[in-house]
């Protein structure tokens, strides 16, 4: 059985496609089997809802009156700095930039209460947002001084770009020590006293298309509560992590970088996010449809929360020390139970993302395509899969020449 993505846009145009999410189609599976399940379905949505760190948004601010050349100078959004080394007015506002007023950690663990990410959400929500720049002034872009009010309608473009998003695996976070440390995995408790986890697991997208068979570049997605698109694999994207005999990543794998028009994304799918004693990032909604092309797709997306292994790893020793140890592996369908078996003892769990969002970006997904508002795109070029010479690398460090 195969098929094509213009021949699945053109069921979606009819509203004849048959789209179930990743969830739906286990069950499917187990009742009909792969290949009956994937003569009858055309397109399988995913979701995954968490806190994603490498995101931000470029704005285009607009010119005032006299010009003001904002390239080079200060521009605080909320007292929120944003980067300005790109143009005479379009600035980027990465999700973890803090106010320099913020007192961080100095008196630990800090709260981390606003940050680049809130600002996002406002934008989005539609508030008014406070604008500061200070400028050096040129001849064609005289003024120096701006304070005003502005928000998400009065500026040009507003592109939300997110570097790196939707990790394939992650690892569970727990803490060996005998203290509680803070982290990006949340508050851990001292001797073992919880773990953290994170992704949908099942729902997942990046789980579901395992070797990139149908996500590319140019695959349109649901981002951030709007329409947006696969730029290119996410920084940090490791093609060829330890995979089960399934293809299912045992460790980190891939990532995506993803943009789309923050104009059109709604606030409940973009969150601002604080992490006591770490930072502030943005919490981000990513769902993926992927087209059933063949008997081999639909088995992958039938992928479930048993077969997904994921490592536990110290974060008070062994991750801070780029040590390679780990605890051990435990499933999912372990992790979401509520507890995992770790050293004779029973460790309670808990996941930082949210399981039943994702499940609504999947539903939402599948709404939009049936409903023939949300066509499939075909990939320009695919992601670097297995097959790929993708090295990571990490910081080598060397002493700076003192002459």
């Amino acid at each position: 059985m195969t098929r094509t993505i213009q021949e699945i846009n053109e069921k979606i145009a009819k509203g004849q496609a048959v789209v179930v999410t990743a969830e739906e189609v286990i069950d499917l599976v187990k009742k009909k089997g792969p290949a009956k399940t994937a003569q009858e379905v055309d397109v399988v949505t995913t979701g995954t809802f968490g806190p994603m760190c490498s995101s931000g948004a470029f704005l285009n601010l607009g010119h005032s009156k006299p010009r003001i050349k904002v390239g080079g100078g200060q521009v605080h959004l909320n007292d929120v700095p944003a980067y300005t080394g790109i143009a005479a007015v379009d600035i980027f506002i990465g999700a973890n930039a803090l106010p320099e007023d913020d007192p961080r950690n100095r008196s630990h663990p800090g709260e981390f209460s606003y940050g680049g990410g809130h600002v996002i959400e406002e934008l989005v929500a539609g508030h008014d947002i406070r604008l500061t720049i200070n400028a050096y002034g040129t001849d064609c872009y005289p003024r120096r001084k701006l304070e005003t009010w502005t928000n998400l309608a009065s500026m040009n473009e507003a592109t939300l770009f997110n570097i790196r998003n939707a990790y394939q695996n992650y690892n569970v976070g727990v803490n060996l020590s005998d203290r509680t440390i803070y982290t990006y995995m949340g508050v851990l408790k001292a001797n073992l006293g919880n773990a953290n986890y994170s992704t949908s697991g099942q729902l997942s997208p990046l789980l579901n298309d395992p070797l990139y068979r149908t996500i590319g570049i140019g695959t349109r997605i649901f981002l951030g509560g709007g329409a947006g698109y696969v730029a290119w694999h996410g920084t940090q994207h490791n093609p060829n992590p330890l995979r089960t005999e399934k293809g299912v990543p045992r460790r980190g794998g891939g990532t995506l970088a993803v943009i789309g028009d923050l104009k059109q994304m709604e606030a409940r799918w973009l969150v601002g996010t604080s992490f006591l004693g770490y930072g502030a990032t943005l919490t981000v909604g990513i769902g993926v449809p992927i087209p059933i092309l063949s008997e081999e797709i639909l088995i992958y997306t039938s992928v479930t929360d048993q077969d997904i292994l994921a490592p536990v790893i110290d974060y008070s020793d062994a991750y801070p020390q780029r040590k390679p140890d780990i605890l051990g592996e435990v499933s999912y369908a372990e992790l979401k139970s509520g507890k995992i078996r770790l050293q004779g003892k029973d460790v309670p769990t808990a996941s930082l993302s949210s399981y039943s969002r994702a499940r609504e970006i999947a539903y939402i997904l599948k709404d939009w395509i049936r409903k023939g508002e949300f066509f499939l795109t075909e990939p320009v070029a695919p992601l670097p899969g297995a097959e790929s010479g993708i090295v990571i690398k990490t910081l080598e460090e060397r002493p700076l020449d003192k002459e």
